[in-house]
């Protein structure tokens, strides 16, 4: 099957969670044999087109820029869909694959100019993100994600929430939308490295814990539920540092709350950090905490565990899906510091409890979230559209 898969970020493009997905995913399919043609941004660094494990890279050259997001993600959407076009002449697509609503416009006009199946993946919607839509930016997104749903073949979400979700607000047919979640690669984590020689690179004493945020610094995140409860956590344990990787437009705002409460020896923020840094850290930190108000899956959450790290997360979502409370992780009551402060409390107290958990949920994780088997499931849907 050629597959040709449509995405706003890949890597070394990472914004959030899709550039890694669309990468794994993509290896995958090619591991079952699929020919997998990625169309996406140029980015500074990177060819324009690269071999990566069998799958066709094109990145595309965007020749005009906007200060607006949106109107950005038009311009490039008509060079993309330029880009497929010219593919075309030489490939026989069977199938289009687009992720969120930043490749719609593509992915629609390829459809009809193909005249082949698209599917589309939502990894969240305009109104989880928001909270609701209040601006016409909202709506705009929010309509743009609707189009999306109904020129889609089949549609594709990670967990049964956003399954719910999408069918209630976009008034989706049952059997159109189909659950497969995100996948990891346990084999990355390294579980064998030394853990004082990553704290020493933090500025971390031997003898300290870490409590590790990894994500982006939007207030979908709920970074400031988690800065709000480290004075309940530090009360119990004045030996715990947190430290916060990602970036964000509320890092000023957190950093800034963070000084307020007289936090800011306990609490040091990271900035982005590169892939084999998060690597070391996942392993390397006491527990993981995921402090999410909307969350449709949570692959933060699936990366702790698989690095044999305890997961401290909000019972909403996605991560109520992936995690069982009390086995493989703890759930929390989210916008709430003082249920946060407990959940990390609990796990920070009884390093046998956390190591059960760990080991609870690295086994989870192996055996039900493998990239392959996701690929498969992919296939599947693939073939029903065809």
């Amino acid at each position: 099957m050629r597959i040709c898969m449509l995405t706003w970020e890949f890597p070394p493009r990472i914004v959030g969670g899709i550039a890694r997905h669309c990468l794994s995913l993509s290896k995958a399919l090619a591991k079952l044999g699929h020919e997998v043609y990625v169309v996406t941004l140029e980015f500074p660094g990177a060819p324009l087109f690269e071999d990566i494990n069998g799958i066709k890279v094109y990145r595309v050259l965007i020749e005009l820029g906007h200060p607006n997001f949106i109107i950005w993600t038009f311009i490039f959407n008509h060079f993309m869909e330029k880009k497929v076009a010219d593919l075309s002449e030489n490939i026989e697509f069977d199938i289009i694959h687009i992720h969120d609503w930043l490749t719609a416009k593509a992915g629609i006009s390829s459809k009809h100019f193909l005249n082949k199946p698209l599917i589309s993946t939502i990894h969240s919607t305009e109104e989880g993100r928001s909270r609701g839509l209040h601006n016409p930016d909202s709506f705009l997104i929010d309509g743009i994600e609707w189009w999306m749903t109904y020129e889609a073949r089949r549609v594709i979400v990670c967990s049964n929430s956003v399954k719910w979700e999408v069918e209630s607000h976009f008034s989706l047919p049952h059997d159109k939308v189909t659950v497969i979640p995100n996948g990891i690669e346990v084999s990355s984590f390294n579980l064998n490295i030394n853990r004082e020689e990553v704290k020493r690179r933090y500025g971390i004493k031997p003898n300290e814990r870490i409590i590790l945020f990894v994500g982006r610094l939007v207030p979908q995140k709920g970074v400031d539920m988690l800065i709000k409860a480290a004075p309940l956590i530090v009360q119990q344990h004045r030996d715990a540092r947190i430290l916060i990787a990602g970036d964000g437009w509320s890092r000023n705002y957190l950093e800034e709350l963070a000084r307020s409460m007289g936090l800011r020896d306990r609490i040091r923020f990271l900035g982005f950090i590169s892939d084999w840094e998060l690597e070391d850290l996942m392993v390397t930190a006491d527990v993981l905490v995921v402090p999410s108000i909307y969350e449709p899956f949570g692959i933060v959450a699936l990366e702790g565990m698989a690095a044999g790290t305890p997961v401290v997360a909000t019972n909403i979502g996605g991560l109520s899906e992936i995690i069982e409370h009390d086995r493989t992780g703890v759930l929390v009551y989210p916008e709430d510091p003082g249920s946060i402060a407990w959940g990390i409390n609990k796990v920070l107290s009884d390093p046998k409890y956390a190591d059960w958990l760990a080991r609870n949920a690295r086994r989870k994780v192996r055996k039900a979230y493998s990239w392959e088997a996701i690929a498969k499931r992919t296939v599947e849907v693939y073939e029903a559209a065809i």
